[in-house]
């Protein structure tokens, strides 16, 4: 561990609300607990136990996997073990009998536990959230892995998904057992999951105003052709959804391989901006 990467842990645990919360999850284990039981044991508001999760997962104290629709938050114990290793790798200059030598105390964890990675929750917006947005989360799902949960949502939505965007999907191997069209407003309150990113999908401006998902969430605009405003013959129609759905790969695989470690709220927005607008120099990609 570096001293900046410990730096930053020591600045997310300040607030003494997250010690209690770090804490709490120690004691879970790998297990874990969904926001909504973290909030009750620890008698804070939705809000509030969600801003503070947020900051240690990004400080790598923690993680987020969802299990059905909820998601659960586990302490990284590999993470926490390390910063102890860290403070205690020298300790008291090669005297161990004034400290214990609690270093020889912390053996290192496989590598494969310390190899873990938090979780990115990426929700598609488009208006009626039956073809563009549908495609994104199913592609998100598919290529994300275990670092991205992807989600849908419109702000008018349709009773079902389009059936031609459905039968792309499944053609091309994709699961659509878990897709709907569902209302954005799923994801506003305080037992909704906590978004990382917001990337609206619509090829034009005004309709309502999208909802307020908190100050921690990267927005972005990646405007793209409605299929249900296409009128063309089937074979034009096919050619336009297999258009659409390269586009959005393309944009997805760029995304999921940014150095998120390594850029800032204001930097990630930059590059998403980027990837929306199609601009070449995609700074930041491993």
């Amino acid at each position: 561990m570096e001293s900046s990467e410990a730096a930053a842990v020591f600045a997310a645990l300040s607030v003494d609300t997250r010690i209690g919360l770090l804490r709490l999850l120690m004691a879970q284990g790998p297990n874990g607990l969904p926001a909504g039981d973290i909030a009750a044991r620890l008698g804070l508001p939705a809000s509030t136990t969600s801003f503070h999760l947020a900051a240690l997962e990004r400080a790598g104290l923690t993680q987020s996997t969802r299990q059905g629709r909820r998601i659960i938050h586990a302490a990284r114990i590999a993470a926490v073990r390390n910063v102890l290793m860290f403070l205690t790798e020298a300790c008291c200059g090669g005297r161990p009998e004034l400290c214990g030598d609690i270093a020889r105390l912390l053996p290192s964890l496989p590598e494969e536990a310390q190899s873990m990675t938090p979780a990115f929750n990426v929700l598609f917006l488009c208006t009626h959230n039956a073809a563009r947005s549908i495609m994104a989360e199913a592609l998100l799902r598919s290529i994300g892995g275990p670092r991205f949960h992807g989600y849908s949502a419109g702000s008018d939505p349709s009773p079902e998904p389009n059936p031609e965007v459905i039968a792309k999907l499944r053609a091309l191997g994709h699961d659509t057992s878990a897709l709907y069209s569902k209302s954005w407003h799923e994801f506003t309150g305080p037992n909704a999951p906590r978004m990382d990113f917001v990337i609206t999908l619509c090829d034009a401006l005004g309709g309502p105003a999208c909802p307020d998902f908190g100050d921690l969430t990267v927005t972005a605009s990646w405007p793209l052709p409605d299929p249900g405003k296409f009128t063309g013959s089937a074979v034009e129609r096919a050619a336009m959804l297999n258009e659409l759905y390269a586009s959005l790969r393309r944009r997805l695989e760029i995304f999921t391989s940014l150095r998120f470690a390594s850029l800032d709220r204001m930097a990630m927005k930059v590059r998403l901006d980027e990837i929306g607008t199609g601009l070449p120099s995609f700074v930041g990609v491993r």
